[in-house]
């Protein structure tokens, strides 16, 4: 018999390349083991993701810069911070970078999609994703990415990014327009990282998820069909789970990646590896280099 289509998102993919272990955990285990706290730096992403989202929907007359650092505040989450003032400082913060972002920005531009799903099909996978925002420039589709880590990104993040190839192949199949230009928008430095891909090394990105989807589905097919316990892994009293009837399948990858991970406290390779950092720490971290 034939295997069905492997489905799958750019984030479970790049999981898997990252650490088997917490690709198991995170999408085959149920329920799934207990995370550590929400990351603020996460928060501010998604904050700022969203406020734009919302500033593209709004008239093209209303959207000025104030506008959008409004939207800041509307949209602000306060997970993960360390304290009240610390959430307000950084709300504060994001709506200036928003606000800068903004005014250099055309509000009379009307994107072709904003967090707009996409997806494409082969005959082994069906990969799908949000892009940020879809752009129309010179008859092409753009793919614009936000931003708002400390390390400012360059051409060759854009190059290599599975995310961005995934999805300027799965515009292109749906809009059915050509998509070749990936754009990633840093909003603290204001710059923009692109590239221009060609058919070759769109087809270059699109056989390797599909074989990174091909190791995924054989370890997903090994923990339905003799891996999985009547029960998903639950933590002993210690906080432990017992990992190794999954190992061979879902082997853990430790390193300084471990300090960032939600289940760096069930993980007893990961907290060997990197401790678990502060919920603030990346924020923290930022601070410090803009002081």
């Amino acid at each position: 018999m034939p295997r069905r289509r492997y489905s799958c998102t750019p984030s479970r993919l790049n999981a898997w390349l990252e650490c088997p272990r917490r690709y198991r955990m995170t999408y085959l285990d149920r329920p799934a083991p207990p995370r550590g706290p929400r990351w603020a730096h996460i928060s501010l992403g998604l904050s700022v993701h969203n406020a734009l989202a919302a500033w593209w929907r709004l008239p093209s007359s209303d959207r000025t810069p104030r506008a959008a650092g409004a939207l800041v505040g509307r949209y602000w989450i306060a997970d993960g911070f360390r304290d009240a003032e610390h959430s307000a400082a950084w709300r504060e913060r994001a709506r200036a970078m928003v606000e800068r972002y903004a005014a250099g920005l055309d509000p009379g531009l009307e994107p072709v999609g904003v967090e707009r799903t996409v997806a494409a099909k082969t005959a082994r996978i069906t990969v799908q994703g949000r892009i940020d925002r879809l752009d129309a420039r010179d008859g092409e589709l753009v793919v614009v990415d936000y931003k708002t880590g400390r390390r400012e990104p360059g051409p060759d993040d854009a190059r290599s990014s599975l995310a961005l190839a995934i999805y300027a192949i799965a515009a292109a199949q749906v809009l059915r327009r050509p998509c070749r230009r990936v754009e990633l928008h840093h909003l603290p430095s204001g710059t923009v990282a692109s590239w221009e891909h060609t058919a070759e090394s769109l087809e270059e990105h699109l056989r390797r998820v599909e074989r990174v989807a091909a190791e995924a589905a054989e370890a997903d097919e090994a923990y339905r069909e003799r891996l999985r316990p009547a029960a998903s892994p639950a933590p002993d009293p210690e906080g432990e789970i017992d990992h190794a009837p999954f190992d061979e399948a879902f082997p853990p990858r430790p390193g300084g990646l471990c300090a960032w991970c939600d289940f760096n406290r069930v993980c007893p390779e990961g907290r060997r590896a990197a401790p678990a950092k502060e919920p603030w720490a990346a924020l923290a971290a930022a601070e410090e280099g803009s002081a």
